[in-house]
């Protein structure tokens, strides 16, 4: 009798064991592996998408980038010297960031082929961290600038004449920059005979 039930027992594992893995194999089949391969391919997608993001926040910034710095034509007024919009931006860019504006130079404006330097003369008035917030500042301008060379007048007589030291936290910065201007160029389009 106990052999019976252990024959019926066993026979009746390996019925359940074999129609387990018929249906398992009938309801699941690959789609295990098919979700992995889903899975990957989501991943490439979502990837390609973020590139796709970043290139077009990219093109965002070079459209404003030439609506900022392209002028249609050498008497446009983009390419005055002088810029008054530059200069009112940089005096508010200074004003936010606490900073002695001592005194604005322009020089003569440099006329290239294709683009337009006009340079200046700043001197400024602030700490050392202010100064290189003022950097990061013209760095994210949506104008064109080149900084060709900044001194600090920190010189030896300075420290003699100060005896506080909270006074020798300002420093005096001359900062030399330049903006550029591109100018679109004419396409030649006549064709000569």
């Amino acid at each position: 009798m106990a052999e019976k039930r252990n024959i019926f027992l066993f026979g009746a594992l390996i019925l359940l064991t074999i129609s387990f893995w018929a249906s398992a194999s009938t309801l699941i089949g690959k789609k295990p592996f098919e979700i992995l391969l889903l899975e990957d391919e989501q991943t490439e997608l979502n990837e390609n998408l973020i590139s796709a993001q970043i290139l077009a926040s990219e093109l965002d910034r070079v459209f404003t980038l030439f609506q900022e710095n392209l002028a249609l034509s050498k008497s446009d007024s983009l390419a005055d010297d002088a810029s008054l919009p530059f200069l009112n931006n940089l005096t508010d860019m200074l004003d936010d960031l606490n900073i002695k504006l001592l005194g604005i130079k322009p020089k003569t404006r440099v006329d290239k082929k294709t683009y337009f330097k006009a340079p200046y003369i700043i001197t400024l008035e602030c700490t050392y961290e202010q100064f290189g917030q003022f950097l990061s500042e013209i760095e994210r301008s949506p104008r064109l600038i080149i900084m060709d060379e900044f001194e600090v007048k920190n010189g030896i007589e300075r420290i003699k004449q100060n005896v506080n030291e909270d006074d020798l936290l300002t420093q005096e910065f001359v900062v030399n920059l330049a903006t550029i201007t591109l100018v679109k160029s004419k396409s030649k389009s006549k064709v000569s005979s």
